[in-house]
This record gives structure tokens, C-alpha cells and sequence, in this order.
């Protein structure tokens, strides 16, 4: 008999689910396990944590719903808190199994995370599960990976392979004595009591239900979709952008599926640049991806400078305290809600680098700490870019915050919406 551990992490979902689908496949009974690791405790050299509040409730949430669907077809999610070696350890002593399936990871930490489980005997088998094209899709080698978007973009449109969307499994099959098990109490996950703030763009909720909910509502029900291209620089509101990527960065919904229903909506409403433009933000999360794949360390590796980490210049610039409304602004939202526009991310990260001349490190590990749509790819290749020292490296990546705010927000309906004072 072949049992097998289909471990997720930020693939929280039962459909388009590679591992999943490969596993029901491969196996006679299936182990679904999820751990809550060692990075929900972790902190930064600066006093903040690695997860903040604002992102440890949007996951709880999204295990939460992984869990209610694998319940639905008798599989009962193995929750387990703390490192994962010794959680899959004993999982192995309770319920022997033959391999574990799961993601293949592209940045460094997470690619050494898999490998010690491997040094100590446990065989993983690793799939394609968080892009919109797999490796082999690509009409290129990893190695030959372009190194500047619009290339990577012009060859993925003429050369690459048609997309597939698997379905959900139609059964799990699990060990007949694999119990239940319970997850913590969200008042006990987190360190604070969260509530709502009634600023938020948006009420998000973690979870595949949510995800298709909003995507139901964005493209369906609003018929925003065919806006995007023109509305997508907004501040305030729900549907200036899509907001697809919390969900996307914890993998209750995949890219493909997303691409999937672009592809309808251009049938069945229109195709135009909005739709395209879409795709096209989509394809910049796999740049992002493939570029860690490729330059693996060198793409991560911070070469830290104390004597320039000003503390007080950080506090000031994180808290949305430093005394330039358009900056503050965006830094509250993120502080409050968990989110922040993309025209705002990169207005306060050419701040702290431009500006205030701090590393662009000190930002990122705020963004990782804070954003319910984290995604280490993303976010540390969105910094390095800012910062001119990522792909498609210029020194003139600063944003001049007067005639941004101008632009993006002549009526300051925005930093009013945020700075009551």
C-alpha cells in the first residue's frame, strides 16, 4: 500500500493543485499536513515579527478554509505548530508513509528548508504549483532566463506552451483511523486583537471561498475586468484593481485559474488591453519567480550595513509617522490593514531608499512582516528593482512624491481618507 504526504504551505487549495492531483493519482491513502512552522515566531533584527497579526490571520484563515474543504470529501488536515522536521517526524511514527509531495519552492530559504528534510531521509517530491507557466512550459532554460522583463514577456507570447487548469479531486483517500484535528483558536494565534478597520479598501478574508467569491464579484458581478488598465493606479475603493493577491499568495486561488477565467470573460464580455493587462501583471509574478529560481543566494543574499540602519528614520518611515503625507498616507493602510495599492508601494519604497537613504532591505522585511499578500519572489524582487540593483537595474527608479500625489491624488481625498489630522 503507497501513502503519501501531500504537504501544503502556499497552495491552500483543492483544485489546480499539481501535488494534490499527482498524489491521488500515485497513492492508495493520502496524508493532508499542514504546519504552522517556525517562521510564525520568527523576528527581525529590528524588533518586528517575521509574520505580523494582519498576516497570521489572513493564513489561519485560509488553512481554515483549506481544512472545511478536505473535511467535505473525508480528509481531515494533519495541523501541526512548530518545526516542521519534527512534525513530519512524527507523523511518520504514527502513519509511515512512502514520500511527501509538494511545491517546488524557488528562493533560497525555502529550497534549504526542503533539502534538511531530505538529509534526514524523508523523499520529497516537489511540483510546479505557485506560477501561471511551469519551467517546462518555458521556451528557454532556466539559466537562459532573460534578464529584463519585456524579453521575458515578448518570448512568453510567441513561444510558450497553451495553459491547463487541473479540477479538484474527485476523492481523497485517507488512512481510515487518520483523525481530525483542531486548529488553534484565532484569539490564541495572535498576539493582538484585531478588528476590522472601516478604511480598508476592502474586508479581506482568507480562503479559496473568498478568493472565488471576490474574483465572482470583480469580474462577473462588477464588470470591472474591463476597466483595469485605466482604473489600476487607484487609492481608494474596492475595485480599482483586482486585490487577487492575497489569495495568490497563499495559493487558494492559482494563477492559471485566474488566466483561466480572463480567457472566459474575453469570450463571453471583452477582450481588451485591461484583459491583457491583467495577464500581463501576472506574468511579472513569474518573472519575479523564475528570477529567484535563477539567481538563487545572489537574488536574496543582503549584505547588511549597521551604521546606515538609522532606527529612528525607520520607526518613523514603518509607523507612517515621518512627516510626508503622501508617504504616511500609504504606511497607515499597510499598518492598519494589511494592504497597500502598488501605486503606494512604490511611492514609500523610492522614499526610504531615495530619500531617506536607508537599505531597501529594512522595507522589505517590513512588507514581509505586514503584507496579507507577502510573496517572497514578489516582494524581495519588486525591493531589489526600486532599489536598482535587481533585473533590469537603472539608478533612476525615484519617485518625485509632489507630482505623484498630484497626479494619483489631486484631491487628497486619499491622505485625508488616512490622516484625519
Amino acid at each position: 500500500m503507497r501513502r503519501i504526504v501531500v504537504w501544503f504551505k502556499n497552495d491552500l487549495r483543492l483544485s489546480d493543485n499539481p501535488a494534490l492531483h499527482q498524489a491521488c493519482m500515485d497513492a492508495d491513502e493520502i496524508i493532508p499536513f499542514y504546519c504552522f512552522d517556525e517562521a510564525f515566531q520568527d523576528q527581525f533584527p529590528w524588533g518586528f515579527p517575521k509574520i505580523g497579526d494582519l498576516r497570521k490571520r489572513f493564513i489561519w484563515e485560509s488553512v481554515a478554509d483549506l481544512q472545511s474543504a478536505l473535511e467535505a470529501k473525508s480528509a481531515p488536515l494533519q495541523i501541526h505548530y512548530g518545526p516542521t522536521l519534527k512534525a513530519l517526524q512524527k507523523l511518520q511514527a504514527d502513519f509511515p508513509f512512502e514520500a511527501i509531495y509538494c511545491a517546488q519552492e524557488y528562493s533560497s530559504e525555502e529550497i534549504e528548508a526542503q533539502a534538511a528534510l531530505e538529509s534526514f531521509g524523508f523523499r520529497l517530491m516537489r511540483f510546479e504549483q505557485y506560477s501561471l507557466y511551469k519551467s517546462e512550459d518555458l521556451p528557454f532554460e532556466i539559466e537562459a532566463l532573460p534578464k529584463v522583463f519585456t524579453e521575458f514577456r515578448k518570448k512568453i507570447e510567441k513561444y510558450a506552451t497553451e495553459i491547463s487548469i487541473l479540477p479538484a479531486p474527485a476523492q481523497i483517500l485517507c488512512p481510515p483511523d487518520l483523525k481530525p484535528c483542531s486548529l488553534i483558536p484565532l484569539d490564541e494565534f495572535l498576539s493582538t486583537v484585531l478588528k476590522p478597520d472601516p478604511r480598508a479598501v476592502l474586508q479581506f478574508k482568507g480562503g479559496s471561498k473568498a478568493a472565488w467569491q471576490r474574483l465572482h464579484t470583480y469580474f462577473w458581478e462588477g464588470n470591472h475586468l474591463q476597466s483595469y488598465k485605466e482604473t489600476r493606479n487607484g487609492l481608494l475603493g474596492p475595485n480599482y484593481s483586482s486585490k487577487f493577491s492575497p489569495w495568490l499568495a497563499t495559493g487558494s486561488i492559482s494563477p492559471r485559474e485566474i488566466y483561466g477565467e480572463i480567457k472566459r470573460y474575453e469570450k463571453e464580455r471583452v477582450q481588451n488591453q485591461s484583459t491583457y493587462w491583467l495577464y500581463f501583471e501576472l506574468l511579472w509574478r513569474d518573472f519575479f519567480r523564475f528570477t529567484a529560481a535563477k539567481e538563487g543566494d545572489r537574488f536574496f543574499k543582503i549584505k547588511r550595513n549597521p551604521l546606515i540602519e538609522n532606527n529612528a528614520l525607520f520607526e518613523s518611515w514603518r509607523l507612517g509617522q515621518c512627516g510626508q503625507d503622501f508617504v504616511d498616507a500609504n504606511m497607515r493602510e499597510l499598518l492598519n490593514t494589511g494592504f497597500m495599492s502598488n501605486r503606494g508601494r512604490q511611492n514609500v519604497a523610492s522614499y526610504l531608499v531615495h530619500d531617506l537613504k536607508l537599505p531597501w532591505y529594512l522595507g522589505a522585511s517590513w512588507f514581509e512582516s505586514q503584507l496579507i499578500d507577502y510573496d517572497v519572489c514578489s516582494n524581495y524582487g519588486n525591493w531589489t528593482y526600486v532599489a536598482g540593483i535587481g533585473n533590469d537595474p537603472r539608478q533612476d527608479r525615484y519617485f518625485n512624491l509632489a507630482s505623484q500625489a498630484k497626479r494619483y491624488d489631486p484631491e487628497a481625498l486619499y491622505r485625508q481618507h488616512w490622516l484625519k489630522e
